[in-house]
């Protein structure tokens, strides 16, 4: 695999043992300010809502005077790694395997202090212990969904959960599921919402090209966004496709998403006699994304295992009337209703009664919706870092 970077970051690759300070940059590296450990699973080349997470937690970390270097060792990297941060050192050399990964860490850990470890994700959590006895640093676990609700649970995590200096839920619910089997000192625990960075995301007319493309001239169309993966069988695709008989003709259902769920969900739409009006688009391109979000009249996911939900805020911002679960932390990506309609997956008649009313709503992006702008997202990651190295 090739990878490309442009920007002032730092990419790194190697990882003989020799000459460690030289091959890390850290010779050159300023001795001022905070360095920071960033344990990702992903980040720059990585896809899906957990690297978009740690792309815009990396970012705030660059944009605060008091960091130095944000160092990140990432799992996975399968893409092109694009522009990077000026103060990230960005370490591939732990890409080829569990074993490479701790390796990487290790030398990090070994070759210069940190003042602070957050690692995005609760599997990566034992290495985040680790690394912050033998930096003698504090370090803060981030929760984002399914992954920290109780039938997450195991004496491990719980384990590692108590022993975190700080706990960032991206929503109030992921915090309450996980506090129900890893009682974590409210104190300690603080709600930061995903943030987005809107530039490039707005309202605008249909490609005529992707239009063409899906079929979609003439028709109104709702649109999911999300993985269609069997083990993930609660982001309400099943729902919208039960849905489509009750709903006029006219009203197609457009899919953006890959995964081997695909044949079971083209079977169901068979079966219910709306296969000609459900659209798989599958992997959306970066380059397409605000395209394929203009297409729609209504985003709707009424799912039951969502942490948050990026998508919403994209969807939004392209002015899309948004609908979400009221099940599941999409509650509070829509602000509870404030800024898209809320309702109970189960309730076939209220998710009718809520995609007829979006069907009804001029289009435009809804006032508050900078709530989870980057300026606001930044000053609570700055205060996260403040809790860190007091």
């Amino acid at each position: 695999m090739q990878f490309t970077a442009s920007g002032l970051g730092r990419v790194q690759k190697g990882h003989a043992r020799a000459g460690i300070a030289k091959e890390l940059n850290l010779v050159d590296r300023p001795r001022h300010g905070l360095r920071v450990l960033y344990l990702a699973t992903d980040a720059y080349g990585g896809h899906g809502g957990i690297a978009l997470f740690s792309r815009n937690l990396i970012e705030a970390l660059d944009a605060d005077d008091r960091v130095a270097e944000i160092v990140c060792p990432p799992r996975i990297a399968d893409g092109e790694i694009g522009s990077l941060p000026a103060k990230l050192t960005y370490d591939l050399s732990g890409l080829s395997g569990r074993g490479a990964y701790l390796r990487a860490v290790l030398r990090h850990v070994l070759t210069g202090r940190f003042d602070a470890i957050i690692v995005p994700h609760i599997n990566l959590a034992p290495v985040a212990w680790a690394a912050a006895k033998l930096s003698r640093a504090r370090w803060a676990l981030c929760l984002h969904g399914i992954d920290a609700w109780p039938a997450a649970a195991t004496p491990r995590r719980r384990f590692f959960g108590l022993r975190a200096d700080a706990i960032v839920s991206v929503s109030a619910l992921t915090l309450g599921r996980f506090r129900s089997w890893c009682p974590v000192d409210p104190a300690r625990c603080v709600v930061i919402p995903n943030a987005m960075d809107f530039a490039g995301y707005a309202p605008g007319p249909r490609d005529p090209a992707l239009e063409a493309r899906y079929g979609l001239a003439g028709k109104r169309v709702i649109l999911t966004l999300g993985r269609l993966d069997p083990a993930e069988r609660y982001k309400g695709f099943d729902e919208i496709i039960e849905l489509l008989p009750d709903l006029a003709p006219d009203i197609t259902y457009l899919i953006a998403g890959k995964g081997e769920d695909r044949a079971r969900l083209e079977a169901k739409a068979a079966a219910l006699g709306v296969a000609d009006r459900v659209v798989f688009a599958g992997m959306v391109p970066e380059a397409e994304k605000v395209a394929t979000y203009r297409l729609a009249d209504v985003y709707a996911m009424p799912s039951t295992g969502e942490g948050f939900g990026f998508v919403f805020l994209e969807a939004m911002a392209c002015g899309i009337p948004a609908i979400a679960s009221d099940l599941d932390g999409g509650r509070e990506a829509v602000r509870e209703g404030e800024l898209g309609q809320v309702v109970d997956p189960a309730d076939r008649a209220g998710l009718k009664a809520a995609v007829l009313r979006a069907f009804d709503q001029p289009k435009g992006v809804p006032e508050g919706l900078d709530y989870f702008g980057l300026p606001a997202y930044r000053q609570r990651i700055s205060d996260l870092l403040t809790r860190l190295v007091k």
